[in-house]
């Protein structure tokens, strides 16, 4: 598994500081956030010609769904803490 290997160091301190799920679904939000932060940069060339400040809809698209898997990822890690 490369994620594992290419992560390892994220990986070994969210682990240690978390446990192992929740240090995993962390360096795991940390992913996606880092791909919201590419999505948007592009977001910022890739306009609507329709809704002129807004980007195109398949950008729009992706970041609704990167924002909905952080917020279920945390729901994920608030349960686990509970518990």
């Amino acid at each position: 598994m490369p994620v594992f290997d290419e992560k390892h160091e994220e990986l070994d301190h969210y682990e240690t500081m978390m446990g192992v799920p929740r240090g995993r679904l962390a360096v795991t939000l940390d992913t996606i956030t880092d791909a919201m932060a590419l999505v948007g940069q592009h977001g910022v060339y890739c306009q609507s010609q329709r809704w002129p400040g807004k980007p195109v809809m398949d950008i729009q698209i992706v970041m609704k769904n990167l924002t909905d898997a952080k917020e279920l990822i945390q729901s994920v890690m608030e349960e686990l803490k509970k518990n």
